[in-house]
């Protein structure tokens, strides 16, 4: 069973980037899919951006295209989540997730860090 544990979070300026990381540990990291997912207050937590096992395929919900880059480096059991002008609407609780099983398909992580406040302010 893999744990992940993220880093990285904190209270920036509009405009302003952050580089969020997530480490996993206790599993073959690169059997997993990878996910970054955040939910903010009073809402829904929805994924941001997806990752296959080889990092060849990548997914990003519409908001955050052009501005977000999630990448992996299966040698060091690391997921990254790039974040360049940021938004006040990115202010969340940002979630680093695995999943054995489709790297698409967002009911299928099954395993969650424990979450990262990132806050952008105005």
């Amino acid at each position: 069973q893999v744990q992940l544990v993220e880093f990285g979070g904190g209270l920036v300026q509009a405009g302003d980037s952050l580089r969020l990381s997530c480490t996993a540990s206790g599993g073959t990291f690169s059997s997993y899919g990878m996910g970054w997912f955040r939910q903010a207050p009073g809402k829904e937590r929805e994924s941001v951006a997806t990752i296959n096992r080889s990092g060849s395929s990548t997914y990003y919900v519409d908001s955050v295209k052009g501005r977000f880059t999630i990448s992996r480096d299966n040698a060091k059991n690391k997921v990254y989540l790039q974040m360049n002008s940021l938004k006040p609407e990115d202010t969340a609780v940002y979630y680093c997730a695995a999943t054995s099983g489709l790297w698409y398909i967002t009911g299928h992580y099954n395993y969650w860090g424990q979450g990262t406040q990132v806050t952008v302010s105005s």
